[in-house]
């Protein structure tokens, strides 16, 4: 595997700001909610330290190859996407949820899941070497990008003050279907339930880096849409 080609390299520097950018939210969520300089310093780093261990973690399974043991019932990879619910639903309702979601602005929560737009040409690059089954791109039945695209427009039109938490709120909900999709196409068509024929199997992000898909990069977009809608959720108590 060459980490130095692009399509590739996507997959770890992607993952990688996202980590930086959650960090940074943390110190900046912190400080803004009257924490001193210190401790919001000391919690961006546990932050950012424990974010880097899950990331360890799942690049060692993946090493490892036990991700790719279908024959246990349930497979690991089951244990796998429930931790990774789960801990986008941690993320989102925790201490830490309600620092980002009250004292980030709305437009820069839209703004992050941008990310999506440069994963979903670099997952187009992957499928057309015949790595990633061409279901799960959007020459198939990911239709993912759209978010990623229009997540740039959204945030622009609601930090210039001309859109508002309903356009953010139908937004928010329409990038989660996607989510849900793209996640459930790829469930799907994994060894255990192979739905879309043996010729059409999603196994290649059970590998590294491209274990940081499910593990990085679907955990952040779905614990960044329960952060919106929690903070859209703030915003209607505070004016009530």
């Amino acid at each position: 595997m060459k980490y130095a080609d692009p399509a590739v390299a996507a997959f770890i520097v992607i993952p990688l700001l996202l980590v930086a950018a959650l960090t940074w939210g943390t110190a900046v969520a912190w400080r803004r909610s009257g924490a001193t300089r210190g401790t919001s310093t000391r919690a961006a780093i546990v932050c950012g330290a424990a974010a880097l261990i899950w990331m360890s973690i799942t690049w060692a399974a993946a090493e490892s190859g036990i991700l790719r043991n279908w024959d246990q019932t349930p497979p690991p990879f089951a244990f796998l996407v429930l931790a990774i619910v789960g801990l986008a639903a941690a993320i989102a309702w925790s201490p830490l949820g309600l620092r980002l979601a009250r004292f980030i602005p709305l437009w820069i929560l839209v703004a992050v899941q941008a990310f999506r737009l440069p994963l979903e040409l670099a997952m187009h690059e992957i499928y057309e070497r015949g790595i990633m089954p061409e279901q799960m791109s959007y020459s198939g039945l990911n239709f993912d990008i759209v978010t990623g695209a229009t997540a740039i427009i959204v945030s622009a039109i609601v930090r210039s003050g001309r859109g508002g938490r309903r356009l953010v709120a139908t937004w928010n909900v329409l990038g989660l279907l996607l989510l849900i999709n793209i996640v459930t196409i790829a469930i799907l068509a994994t060894p255990r339930f192979r739905y879309f024929g043996d010729a059409a199997l999603n196994t290649w992000v059970m590998d590294a880096p491209f274990v940081w898909l499910p593990a990085v990069m679907v955990l952040a977009a779905l614990a960044g849409h329960l952060l919106i809608f929690r903070a859209l959720q703030l915003q209607k108590t505070d004016q009530t």
